[in-house]
């Protein structure tokens, strides 16, 4: 029957290209070089890597492709009662100095420079219909869980987070979550140091262990 057997997950994974002040977005370069390195490394059985695709930093001028990605590989994905589909975003904090998993997102878009694509709303509410910009959409993941695993059994530099900002990565991030419920998906944000903060290989590693802290907990 549909229900026996172990859950299976695929996990797509978004990151974002320059924007002012990061010329060099290492969400770019991580999401670009994931399949190569987890092809490589390996994941545990069950777990797949789905699409990796890095978005323009941009708001609502950037959400036709945003929602370009999410359907096609929503439509590609047969989830049954043993599938589980997470939509895994990166995004980087120029200022941070460890990883921080975000708990949840605002319905608010006040963007403290013009994205991308020259927008720069004011207290602009991300999905009118949902309510006012105190309106919040909270993931579904268990990040306690994963946090336990990245921190204790992994050793990295990671905390929980509950303010994504207000900025591109907490717009993509309340989109993702409407999205996922409404397709019985699941979705994460994670924000990422610089470079300079954590090397490359590092950050790599720190990755391909959060695809496997996120499928042990589905």
């Amino acid at each position: 029957m549909g229900s026996e057997g172990p859950k299976s997950v695929v996990i797509h994974v978004t990151g974002f290209k320059k924007f002012q002040g990061v010329t060099d977005n290492p969400t770019e370069t991580i999401v670009t070089n994931l399949k190569d390195f987890v092809q490589k490394r390996g994941l545990p059985a069950g777990v797949t890597l789905g699409s990796c695709n890095v978005l323009e930093t941009a708001g609502e001028g950037a959400l036709p492709l945003l929602y370009k990605v999410l359907e096609s590989n929503a439509a590609a994905t047969n989830v049954g009662e043993n599938e589980q589909v997470v939509w895994l975003h990166l995004g980087v904090n120029s200022g941070a100095l460890g990883f921080a998993i975000e708990r949840l997102a605002v319905n608010e878009a006040t963007f403290r420079c013009p994205d991308e694509l020259g927008w720069q709303p004011l207290q602009h509410p991300i999905v009118p219909e949902d309510g006012g910009t105190s309106c919040t959409r909270e993931t579904c993941c268990s990040i306690n869980e994963i946090l336990k695993f990245l921190k204790k059994k992994k050793g990295y530099n990671v905390t929980t987070s509950d303010d994504a900002g207000r900025f591109v990565c907490n717009y993509v991030y309340y989109h993702s979550l409407r999205f996922a419920e409404q397709k019985g998906h699941k979705s994460l944000f994670v924000h990422v140091p610089l470079f300079s903060r954590i090397d490359e290989e590092t950050q790599m590693q720190f990755i391909a262990s959060l695809l496997e802290a996120i499928a042990s907990t589905c």
